[in-house]
């Protein structure tokens, strides 16, 4: 089974593990399970470091490479076809970033890891 993280679920498994559900970290834990982080949340951290919005301890280009390689990520492109997904879904979630996420879980019938209650409303498999 693939499990997508959510942006947020993925700053957490990085620096902030205490923050995850105990269901989280079960899918997350599970050796049979694949994870996954999409462009998508590694657009969405880029644009909130260099607007300031969050802190790292090194640019996104050097600290998201070395999580994905420590958490062994593989890595989701985003696709016209999951763009267009993300247009088609109904209005539960204004964000582009989640909707891209939900539209991306959904063309690969994969599990987003997400605490989310939004997209919770979406039919799209949830871990949280």
């Amino acid at each position: 089974m693939t499990y997508i993280l959510d942006t947020c679920t993925f700053i957490w498994l990085c620096s902030r593990p205490s923050a995850l559900s105990r269901a989280a970290r079960k899918c997350i834990d599970d050796p049979v399970n694949e994870l996954a982080l999409s462009d998508v949340s590694a657009m969405e951290i880029t644009m909130k470091w260099a607007a300031g919005q969050i802190a790292l301890p090194h640019p996104p280009r050097i600290w998201i490479e070395k999580q994905m390689q420590t958490w062994e990520l593989t890595s989701i492109a985003l696709t016209r076809d999951d763009i267009y997904r993300s247009g088609e879904l109904p209005e539960h979630h204004r964000d582009p970033f989640d909707r891209l996420l939900v539209g991306t879980a959904l063309n690969r019938n994969a599990t987003l890891v997400t605490p989310d209650d939004a997209i919770h409303r979406y039919p799209v498999s949830t871990c949280w």
